[in-house]
């Protein structure tokens, strides 16, 4: 279990139900030994996988150890705390929360929203000096990380800043000094990831999972302190940058800041399913004026990160949001060098051919397109998309449910054909669904003749009119019981009967042996003389036990004696 990267998946606990697969926008799931791990080069570190994974295996890396030890070896260490916070902990007062981090040891708690401000002033400044021009936001790490690697024609369009995080720790540091200890607080798995390529900025990245966790350690009732005089947001609180965790606060907030002066048209999109249909085409685009595009990768904001406990409704968030913010202030946007190239990185995918996928749909049963289900069983939306991760090794033929269930019965079928014991398998109707070429020998209506019907012939009948004992099979079907064992005549032979429970009150199977047969008699009476070997070999073990145990008691008393009576030698006294 690989803990370096920001997600990671605990074996023991994959269930190998394959949702992550289905669910992860871009793919990046590994099937290996039925277990899920995370594609570190595909992941966009959305999240998603964390929040949806039914047994908890999806894991994201804690971080509070690394806080803990950066308190211990700075002098000063800084909160950078995500304006989702109003959403997260909306029974607390901001000086309540600044209260209770300052009670685990930070100097201070600033508001990620001051970085925010930063962006939105220099993404201003940018649009009034450009016309005609597509531009697509880079506040979202898994926006630009989805962008760089999957959707790679787009990247360009990319504003060149730093994120909010990141500009607002370059912030903290011009204020306080270079040497002061950063670490963010959100909703956000991604920061973990930003804190990892830009340690210089910010050294450690949590949840506000991981910050609820360290709380409740600590045994701080946050809720119960109160807060005093200097428990504020330093350097200042924050204004409209506030307004980010919101499906179009950074629009908000640039507009805000300009006061409406962009020659711009301002869209925005949140969801990571929708951004490769959203930008489809803005290659082509010409525009009269500035087109800024607003991409966030939670659906609704940062206020429904994968790790943001509080579950109440998106409208409540974004109301709590909206009010929290204040008025728009201007900000110069030569406070800070804020900027950043991102780089397209795009995933290389093997080229395979159509020979290699049909050859892989194959050993999964696929011969042509009419048995390619696409039933998405798998977590891929098409059976050739199986095919492909299949040969790029990310996929296991197990995978495939309709293969696994064809391959089951056809196990099952096989056995039951070839098995020396008439076999049956019925309904709760007593209707037959299943049955051997031994059964249909001994019970159809050519008897043991070798005219007797096939198993294909007799499926579909009712008990009832093949075998007089039919009602057995009714017991078990009401009363649900696991196995019913009888010896019974039938035509002049002896049949012992097994009448089991396959599903409760639903299936029963039977096996019946004609222990009349010379060679079921053999094997009938070796079974019974093992039995009674076994049996007396268990007699002669007690016996044995007792009579050793009664001879060493009497070897005992008897060493005593001679050892009493026996004279002591001279020699044995010096």
């Amino acid at each position: 279990m690989d803990k370096s990267y920001p997600i990671y998946t605990k074996k023991t606990e994959c269930q190998d139900c394959y949702k992550c697969v289905r669910e992860c926008p871009v793919k990046a799931i590994k099937i290996e030994d039925a277990y899920a791990s995370i594609i570190d080069d595909l992941c966009i570190l959305c999240g998603h996988c964390v929040d949806i994974c039914p047994s908890g295996a999806k894991q994201v890396r804690d971080d509070v150890p690394a806080a803990k030890r950066l308190l211990a070896e700075r002098e000063k260490v800084i909160i950078s705390l995500a304006p989702s916070f109003v959403s997260e902990f909306p029974e607390l007062r901001p000086g309540q929360l600044i209260a209770a981090l300052r009670k685990l040891g930070f100097s201070g708690v600033s508001e990620t929203a001051m970085g925010a401000e930063q962006v939105s002033a220099h993404v201003g400044g940018l649009l009034e000096r450009s016309s005609g021009e597509v531009f697509i936001s880079s506040a979202c790490p898994t926006a630009v990380e989805y962008l760089r690697k999957f959707e790679p024609r787009y990247a360009p369009y990319l504003t060149d800043f730093l994120s909010p995080l990141l500009a607002h720790a370059l912030l903290l540091r011009k204020e306080f000094g270079p040497e002061i200890g950063v670490v963010f607080v959100g909703p956000c798995v991604a920061k973990k990831l930003e804190s990892d390529t830009h340690p210089e900025l910010v050294e450690v990245a949590l949840t506000f999972e991981d910050l609820r966790r360290w709380l409740e350690e600590a045994q701080i009732d946050v809720e119960a302190i109160r807060e005093k005089g200097d428990d504020l947001f330093i350097p200042r609180r924050s204004r409209e940058g506030a307004l980010y965790p919101i499906e179009g606060g950074m629009i908000a907030s640039i507009q805000g800041q300009k006061q409406g002066r962009l020659p711009t048209h301002f869209i925005q999109f949140s969801g990571i399913r929708r951004f490769s249909k959203a930008l489809s085409g803005i290659e082509d685009l010409r525009p009269k004026e500035n087109l800024f595009l607003e991409l966030l990768a939670c659906f609704g904001g940062c206020v429904n990160g994968p790790k943001s406990q509080s579950r109440v409704s998106t409208v409540c968030k974004h109301y709590k949001i909206a009010h929290y913010a204040e008025a728009a202030a201007e900000v110069s946007e030569s406070e800070l060098d804020i900027t950043e190239v991102y780089v397209p990185d795009p995933v290389v995918h093997e080229d395979i051919s159509d020979d290699r996928i049909r050859d892989a749909l194959r050993q999964i049963g696929k011969l042509s397109e009419t048995d390619e289900l696409n039933c998405g069983g798998c977590g891929y939306d098409t059976c050739r998309d199986f095919a492909r991760a299949f040969i790029e090794g990310k996929a296991e033929l197990s995978m495939c449910v309709s293969y696994m269930r064809v391959l089951a019965q056809k196990k099952a079928h096989i056995l039951i054909q070839k098995m020396p014991s008439a076999v049956v398998i019925v309904d709760q109707n007593i209707k037959v669904l299943e049955c051997n070429p031994v059964f249909a020998r001994l019970f159809g209506s050519g008897g043991a003749s070798d005219q007797s019907p096939s198993p294909l012939h007799l499926e579909g009948e009712m008990l009832e009119s093949i075998m007089p004992f039919h009602r057995l099979f009714q017991s078990v079907i009401r009363s649900g019981e696991d196995l019913i064992e009888k010896d019974l005549r039938f035509k002049g032979r002896i049949l012992h009967a097994m009448v089991f429970t396959i599903e409760k009150h639903a299936l029963v199977g039977a096996l019946f042996e004609d222990i009349t047969n010379p060679a079921m008699q053999r094997e009938q009476v070796i079974k019974r003389a093992r039995h009674v070997i076994q049996q007396n070999l268990t007699t002669v073990q007690k016996i044995a036990y007792l009579i050793g145990e009664n001879a060493a008691e009497s070897e005992i008393i008897l060493n005593s004696i001679v050892e009493s009576f026996t004279p002591v030698d001279d020699e044995s006294l010096s």
